[in-house]
């Protein structure tokens, strides 16, 4: 059972109605008079549906399709056409309309600064009283109290150089001077010298470097990757900044499962998307001695959960990888590969401290080595 709807109001001229049902006064009235009973709807009911919130009623037929490029010039010709309104007060030059602004009168106001009282024992104030410039500047830099100087009096008190002259108390808000460094020369590097080494097999060819260099054409990566297998010298190679995209990444990645004597390799800045970012983390696991693998910076700055993933697991079957340069976003893959890694360098120590034991027949001796 339902409450039947009332009608609620203060004007006494219609208190006869309260009592009647609201349902009952609507089924006595005319569908024009329901109609214009509409109008005067709450347009803010949520109840209603948007179409019968609008008062608006268009009873007109259409004229045909809406034709847009026409109705804007339709609509820029009547803006042009209509005149402007009359001004009610005609502009003339020199004249002042309303309160004209007066600029306030400089009252000389002098800058009082109070004095604070800090109430110290006379040890101490007799100490500050004859304390120096320099000897006030070291215990501002011991209490830490870095708005109050510079950097080079910061440093020069905490490595006791003595305070640089001319500065005291009014070098606080003179910036430091920024020291000019040359600029890093460029790569003189000969990629074909470097190949033609590479597939000699030069025994002085251990560090290939060809960071910064432009312009290097695909067909000189394929070369230098088609000799890598049958090179047995080479241990560090670096091709960061070169430009190279997908395509030359997966030759690298063919190339780095048949060398067996590279140690680092480094691939940052370049174009290489995150699925073969994962390829090249992959091929890593084919010959086990990459110590040091840097890709960072590529083409897409976050790699994604599902790759991090991915690389995670291969990093973790790695037992020879020691450094991996790669900007990880997620917490646990951070985690999970910097305690691997951190197991790889106590293994890697632990053989190094081996070549102090022997083992013999009846285990292992210790040679302890006199100084």
């Amino acid at each position: 059972m339902t409450t039947p709807a009332k009608l609620i109001t203060s004007n006494p001229d219609i208190k006869k109605y309260e009592e009647m049902d609201v349902d009952q006064l609507l089924a006595q009235l005319s569908p024009e008079e329901i109609q214009i009973l509409a109008k005067e709807v709450d347009p803010d009911d949520s109840l209603l549906p948007p179409s019968q919130r609008c008062s608006y009623e268009c009873s007109k037929e259409p004229t045909g399709p809406l034709n847009r490029k026409k109705l804007i010039e339709h609509i820029n010709k009547q803006a042009l056409e209509t005149p402007d309104r009359p001004e009610n007060k005609p502009y003339v030059p020199g004249t002042v309309r309303g309160k004209k602004w007066v600029p306030p009168q400089n009252v000389n106001q002098k800058n009082e600064t109070e004095k604070i009282k800090i109430d110290l024992d006379d040890e101490y104030e007799v100490a500050l009283n004859s304390a120096t410039q320099e000897e006030i500047i070291d215990l501002a830099a011991i209490l830490g109290f870095h708005s109050m100087m510079n950097q080079d009096q910061y440093h020069a008190s905490l490595l006791n150089k003595g305070q640089p002259v001319g500065l005291g108390w009014d070098g606080v808000t003179k910036a430091t001077q920024p020291k000019a460094f040359p600029p890093e020369p460029p790569n003189n590097t000969d990629p074909d010298e470097s190949v033609r080494r590479l597939k000699d097999d030069d025994h002085t060819l251990i560090d290939l470097n060809w960071n910064n260099i432009k312009n290097i054409s695909d067909e000189k990566f394929e070369q230098l990757f088609a000799a890598l297998p049958n090179n047995t010298h080479l241990e560090t190679l670096s091709l960061s900044n070169t430009g190279i995209t997908d395509r030359i990444a997966v030759k690298l990645a063919d190339a780095l499962e048949k060398n067996a004597t590279l140690k680092v390799v480094n691939v940052e800045t370049n174009f290489i998307s995150p699925p073969i970012t994962v390829r090249l983390v992959k091929s890593l696991l084919k010959q086990k001695v990459i110590e040091e693998f840097r890709a960072s910076n590529q083409r897409s700055q976050v790699l994604g959960n599902k790759i991090e993933m991915e690389i995670t697991k291969l990093i973790e079957q790695n037992p020879t990888i020691l450094r991996l340069g790669l900007h990880l976003e997620y917490n646990d893959a951070r985690h999970r590969i910097s305690a691997h890694l951190q197991r790889n360098l106590d293994r890697s120590r632990s053989r190094r401290m081996g070549h102090f034991a022997r083992q013999y027949t009846g285990g292992w001796v210790v040679h302890h080595f006199a100084k």
